[in-house]
């Protein structure tokens, strides 16, 4: 299954948010078990080093950025993906890229905690509780 993740659930487990990170740890863990084939937005990267470049340092982030790249693959942002999200219902144009661009590589859903902002997907689209509980067939 072809999963993006949204920002939020990424930063929950780099930033130890509780009581989130254990959830979304679980879902870097089906990453890597091959579970799931995981996604990332090409925003979801550059906001990361953004903010791990302020928090810490440049090298820290270009680090952290490199294990990202090797666990998940990149959504792309392009021009299709602009135009559609630009034209799309969403009120929020940052989440709007990051949907189109799961949607132009495909994926089949997106796992957020802010399941609200994407109430005009059409795709499926989970809290990390409920991505997990669907893993594990419960």
């Amino acid at each position: 299954m072809k999963v993006l993740l949204d920002t939020n659930v990424v930063l929950d487990v780099l930033l130890i948010r509780e009581p989130f990170a254990q959830m979304s740890m679980n879902l870097f863990d089906a990453a890597v078990d091959k579970k799931i084939e995981a996604y990332l937005s090409a925003t979801t990267l550059t906001t990361i080093d953004y903010l791990v470049a302020k928090q810490q340092n440049k090298q820290e982030a270009r680090a952290l950025i490199c294990r990202l790249l090797d666990l998940f693959s990149v959504a792309e942002v392009n021009q299709t993906v602009l135009q559609k999200a630009s034209a799309s219902a969403f009120s929020d144009f940052e989440d709007a890229v990051l949907y189109q661009a799961g949607c132009y590589v495909g994926v089949d859903c997106l796992v957020t905690r802010n399941v609200k902002d994407f109430k005009t997907a059409d795709l499926a689209v989970y809290t990390p509780v409920e991505f997990w509980q669907l893993l594990e067939g419960k």
